[in-house]
């Protein structure tokens, strides 16, 4: 226990059909059992630091089901001693805060294991002296000696705090309503609060390349492109670690692989099918979500084939379009993304798949794609900017509001699931106009511009990186998107669970 801190009793409380079975343990130790990832191992983070706690062998199979863990097994743990912090008191309790050894040895079948400190819950404890001494009358009597005026003493009111010297006297102003009364503490305002974030919320996009290593990607400080085979497995389950199941995949394909036509995109051996195989083997339960889009694949850097003039043929692209969702599906894939903004590309894509037999597998449309200056950065990561021209004959104009409903109204119509808008921050009027206007659920693209500002800020001192990171994706959510797509999955997440590393 921290200096200062006063000794202290942990009131642990375990249901158990089986009392009979309960020990009475006198504990001065960490508690602690390893999750072990792919091993018939799991266990539990429970940090006990104690005197006289009450211990049930159903605390194993009560933690199991609470955390989700499959299964125990006995082993022997030693322990360096526990940081716990001192007990402070918190409305008028004492509690103290509480954090497993940074390292733990795990014997099991001859091996040990190093383990990182994990921040847990705060354990409720009390001092000895916390609660009044019982006087041993029944109700009855404590009800007559209230009524004979032997009121027990409680606390006195506390006095109202003084204001500074120099503040004037005023009269209170006749107010009906004071809304910063329902602002006034912590446990009011997280009552009252109408929007909520939660990993679940996220998808993580992740770039690919074909290479072994992770490569970093110089405009989007803290993004890489991912080693398929290494850094893509690793990374998913840094993510999954933290509530993070949702991933989208982004491939950066050789050169020498791109045409006009952007063949490569259904090849079914080609990087994107192969890294969701290896995902869906490590991972069964991941979603996977991919991008159906020919610009990564295209030697002309455009989401469609290019005419000579110049012009991005629909119809033509679409064909392409649809057998690259098809072998996506056949991959494993869980949602198709259609991100090309190409007219009647939903309703073609869903026919395919619901006749190649994959009715399971959801459509995520980009429905408000904006020819947005944000996605810069993003193009640098897949070098994918066009080698010619924009893309603003497909994509829709940042100006307009009233179109985005004309996209949401024919991709409810084709069969799309999902319904998407990109960017997202700079767009959340479009985000509530979709949020309003469609009962399906609304993602929001937050992109790789908006990334590298919230960066960049936060290099550069000139924003709380981590307090507007976080306050973008709230504003995501309450505008009406129930998924982000966001390069800040990973770290929002840790800061949501407690951690930073």
């Amino acid at each position: 226990m921290a200096a200062g801190a006063a000794p202290c009793r942990i009131e642990l409380s375990i249901h158990s059909a089986h009392k009979s079975q309960s020990l009475s343990l006198s504990l001065s130790l960490s508690l602690f059992f390893l999750s072990l990832a792919r091993t018939q191992t799991a266990c539990v983070a429970l940090c006990i630091f104690a005197f006289n706690v009450s211990f049930a062998p159903s605390l194993f199979s009560l933690c199991r089901q609470h955390l989700r863990i499959q299964s125990a097994m006995a082993c022997s743990i030693s322990f360096s001693s526990s940081n716990v912090q001192a007990t402070r008191c918190l409305s008028g309790k004492q509690y103290v805060g509480l954090r497993p050894s940074t390292f733990v040895k795990f014997v099991s079948a001859g091996h040990a294991i190093k383990t990182q400190s994990r921040p847990l819950l705060v354990i409720r404890a009390s001092n000895e002296q916390e609660t009044s001494k019982r006087s041993g009358l029944s109700i009855e009597e404590c009800e007559a000696a209230v009524v004979a005026g032997n009121v027990p003493e409680a606390p006195p009111v506390p006095p109202k705090p003084a204001a500074p010297v120099g503040t004037p006297v005023v009269s209170s102003l006749p107010l009906s309503r004071r809304p910063r009364r329902n602002r006034k503490s912590l446990a009011l305002r997280s009552a009252f609060q109408e929007t909520n974030i939660s990993p679940a919320n996220f998808v993580y996009p992740l770039f690919i390349h074909e290479g072994e290593e992770d490569t970093p990607i110089g405009a989007m400080p803290g993004c890489y492109r991912l080693g398929w085979r290494h850094g893509l497995v690793e990374e998913v389950y840094k993510a999954r670690d933290v509530g993070v199941n949702s991933v989208v995949l982004f491939p950066k394909v050789p050169d020498a692989l791109k045409s006009p036509t952007g063949d490569e995109a259904y090849n079914d051996n080609g990087l994107v099918p192969r890294a969701i195989r290896l995902l869906k083997d490590k991972y069964p339960d991941l979603v996977i979500y991919t991008d159906v889009a020919l610009d990564p694949y295209s030697s002309d850097g455009h989401d469609g084939i290019v005419r000579e003039d110049g012009v991005i043929m629909n119809d033509e692209t679409v064909h392409q379009l649809c057998k690259q969702a098809v072998s996506q599906a056949r991959a494993g894939a869980d949602v198709v993304s259609p991100s090309d903004m190409m007219d009647g590309r939903v309703g073609a894509i869903r026919a395919s798949l619901d006749a190649e037999g994959f009715q399971h597998v959801s459509i995520m449309s980009y429905t408000a794609k904006y020819a947005s200056a944000f996605y810069g950065p993003f193009r640098e990561a897949l070098d994918s900017n066009p080698r010619f021209g924009d893309k603003k004959t497909y994509q829709m104009n940042p100006a307009n509001y009233r179109e985005a409903l004309v996209e949401t109204r024919a991709d409810e119509d084709e069969g799309a699931d999902i319904l998407l808008v990109k960017p997202g921050l700079p767009y959340l009027d479009v985000i509530r106009l979709l949020r309003n206007n469609s009962s399906l659920p609304i993602a929001a693209y937050q992109v790789s511009g908006e990334y590298s500002m919230i960066k960049a800020g936060g290099v550069l001192k000139m924003i709380d990186e981590e307090k507007v990171m976080m306050e973008s994706l709230m504003c995501l959510r309450r505008a009406g998107a129930d998924v982000i797509l966001t390069y800040f999955a990973l770290q929002a997440a840790r800061c949501l669970c407690g951690e930073k590393r």
